[in-house]
């Protein structure tokens, strides 16, 4: 019998990096448990991590290269696959031009090294200008927001919260998600500590989330409103005095313009629109201000919305005229040992932003990707660039992203489709090939990107643990095959982790951190808290911090326009939520994660359940302008009135999914508008959406 073996390893499931310690037989898991001594998770674990084993063991899992002929998948090699792909990718681009075949990346991708390092030659051997990604599902405010201010999408503020004295969270769930665009797993126990060294947090949210709850401090928000209630505090705080630049006084311009455009936006007029008391926002303010250190951290509620670009942008804003920008305890810089932001330096070069605008609806492109909401009318639209292909890598944006239906039917006349994926699911059963990806457990792990945005400076590296099944390449491998044979070279570049040990020695820790060293010491490695560096960071071509970027007080006179008027058709707000025992959509053929009762439900006020004659427990058809869905009713003083949550991720009724499709879900996304956007950033409005509620 083999003795059991241990790994130690990171959680690449989403973005939290818990620290894991793997037991192993050399072919089995035996145990996954949490790793107390990880200088990120300090012990904390999900029940997601758990369930790295069932990716690994699914037995609805897609283990060989499969080409629909008629209706139905039939296996063939690798070598055919490879043929196929480039034969149909190059026949529609010979037909319609190159910009013909899109490609769609999924979530996943940012956690596996080896993609990111491929997936960008890949799509030069394509030669399409037509790329999408989930990140326009979610996170492009930030990114949008820091290139106007700082100069790089990529520099990002993240909460110092192991150090602060006053958090305020908008729009964030983190206790279940552990931090988005904010990697802090453990999240509860921080909010714990800061409570217990006299400071205090605060959840702005239009439901009273979990993290609400372990607050303690929660005021309600109508949906799409947050900008008005961040803009209203440097209000109050600008006509109390002057602004607390701190060390960043001499680097800061703007401060003028911001005073001048938040004017309109006085307590009084932004309880109207809030539902948030004067009163309440003037204290709110004043206590942020006076807090020796404080950070507001506005997350998916805030970004995924409206006015999305605007939450981030008074974000930072109320951060930097607090004095808690770049400052202990406040919104900080990370050093990471692969510097992301170092890797695309363009330091002194403008950076311009659109780059350009979709073909159909002008939607803007950022960092080389069109907004998801624009995917279904540029393949159903006639013309030049009419996308007549498509290819995706680990994404199911008929599930998750906005007006998913919509996507599904403009597949199912696409010419050709190829993906990447473990499964057979709702988007991946309209391809004509589907090629087999590899798991968490069989992949190398360094987290490229969440690193970047991490509380505290940290390192880790550890080797695949198993062989993928039936000898079959890596994930990253069968992207660079697939380039070459577009391409007609005869090799592929070098491995992912070859091209990690080169650029460590460049980052920030290069002194200390080696790949050779990472491998030998078997364990994540400390770096040290976030410390002060944005003077010397800053991507802007004078090298200075824009306080007021002019397209965001173009943009001001929207939001000043915005009423609390609703349609009567629908009369509710729909946002979403999100699970700890689920991740988008690829992880609910885990039994081990669906097991129980139905956890997809819409949660609604008893004074709503009430007026509409909804019983808990009953099905209640929810319905928009894109579509209806009925689920059973989930009756809770957690809502709002008016507001109504679903959960995202959920909503499988196709492909092979044996564990996902066990129990009848829906797609929050049946409902979600595709025509609803944030048009600074292009990211898709998925809050506050209008629609109605009855009894099914």
């Amino acid at each position: 019998m083999t003795e059991p073996m241990v790994q130690y390893r990171s959680c690449n499931i989403c973005e939290a990096m818990c620290g894991l310690i793997v037991t192993h037989d050399g072919s089995d898991v035996l145990s996954i448990r949490p790793d107390p001594d990880d200088p990120l998770s300090r012990g904390h674990i999900c029940p997601k991590a758990v369930a790295l084993q069932d990716f690994r063991t699914d037995p609805d899992r897609v283990t060989k290269p499969l080409l629909k002929r008629g209706t139905d998948f039939e296996e063939i090699s690798w070598d055919e696959a490879y043929d196929q792909a480039a034969e149909r990718i190059r026949a529609v681009q010979a037909a319609h031009g190159q910009d013909a075949v899109a490609v769609y990346l999924g979530n996943p991708n940012a956690h596996k090294f080896g993609n990111l390092l491929n997936l960008p030659t890949l799509v030069k051997a394509i030669g399409t200008r037509n790329r999408y990604s989930s990140a326009t599902a979610d996170q492009i405010p930030h990114h949008v927001a820091s290139i106007h201010m700082l100069g790089h999408p990529m520099l990002m503020p993240i909460p110092d919260i192991d150090r602060t004295d006053f958090l305020l969270i908008i729009g964030g769930n983190p206790v279940i998600s552990n931090g988005s665009m904010m990697t802090a797993p453990g999240y509860g126990r921080r909010m714990d500590d800061i409570r217990a060294r006299g400071g205090r947090v605060v959840v702005i949210d239009p439901r009273r989330t979990e993290t609400a709850e372990r607050a303690g401090e929660h005021h309600f928000i109508r949906p799409e409103t947050d900008a008005w209630l961040i803009l209203s505090m440097i209000h109050v705080i600008l006509s109390d005095g002057p602004a607390r630049l701190g060390h960043l006084a001499p680097l800061v311009d703007g401060l003028e313009a911001l005073t001048e455009a938040v004017q309109p936006f006085t307590p009084e007029a932004a309880a109207e629109v809030t539902g948030i008391e004067a009163d309440t926002i003037r204290a709110l303010a004043r206590d942020f201000a006076a807090a020796p250190r404080a950070v507001c951290y506005a997350r998916m509620g805030a970004s995924t919305q409206s006015f999305g670009t605007l939450c981030q942008w008074a974000a930072n804003a109320l951060n930097i005229v607090t004095g808690n920008f770049d400052a202990e305890g406040g919104a900080m810089f990370t050093t990471p040992a692969l510097d992301y932001v170092g890797l695309t330096s363009r330091k002194g070069k403008a950076r311009s932003y659109p780059e350009r605008r979709s073909r159909v609806s002008g939607q803007p492109l950022y960092n080389g990707e069109f907004p998801v909401s624009t995917l279904a009318e540029e393949i159903e639209t006639p013309g030049p660039g009419q996308i007549r292909a498509l290819v995706t890598v680990a994404g199911n944006p008929v599930l998750t992203a906005p007006n998913g239906r919509r996507i599904e039917r403009a597949l199912t006349g696409l010419d050709f489709m190829m993906s990447l994926d473990i499964h057979v699911n709702d988007t991946t059963r309209h391809a004509d090939l589907i090629l087999p990806g590899t798991v968490a457990l069989e992949e190398p792990i360094y987290d490229m990107v969440f690193h970047t945005f991490a509380v505290r400076n940290t390192v880790g590296f550890a080797p695949a643990l198993f062989a993928p099944p039936h000898g079959n390449p890596s994930e990253w491998e069968v992207i660079a095959r697939l380039a070459a044979r577009l391409t007609g070279a005869n090799q592929i570049g070098p491995a992912p982790e070859q091209v990690l040990a080169m650029l460590l020695p460049q980052g920030f820790h290069g002194d200390k951190v080696t790949l050779e060293g990472l491998r030998s010491r078997g364990r994540p490695m400390d770096l040290g808290p976030l410390v002060a560096n944005l003077s010397d960071r800053l991507e802007t071509p004078e090298g200075r911090l824009n306080l007021a970027p002019q397209a965001f007080i173009d943009d001001l006179p929207r939001l000043l326009a915005q009423t609390e008027g609703r349609d009567a058709a629908r009369p509710l707000s729909l946002i979403g939520r999100r699970q700890v025992r689920s991740h988008n959509s690829w992880t609910q053929n885990s039994a081990r994660l669906v097991k129980g009762r139905n956890r997809c439900t819409v949660e609604v006020n008893p004074e709503d359940a009430t007026r509409l004659g909804l019983s808990d427990g009953a099905d209640a058809v929810v319905s928009s302008a894109a579509g209806s869905v009925t689920l059973p009713v989930e009756i809770t003083e957690a809502m709002a009135p008016g507001v109504v949550s679903i959960p995202q991720g959920w909503g499988q009724k196709n492909g092979r999914l044996s564990a996902a499709t066990q129990t009848a879900t829906v797609s929050i996304n049946d409902l979600t508008d595709d025509s609803r956007t944030d048009p600074l950033s292009g990211n898709a409005a998925f809050n506050g959406l209008p629609v109605a509620l009855h009894p099914a």
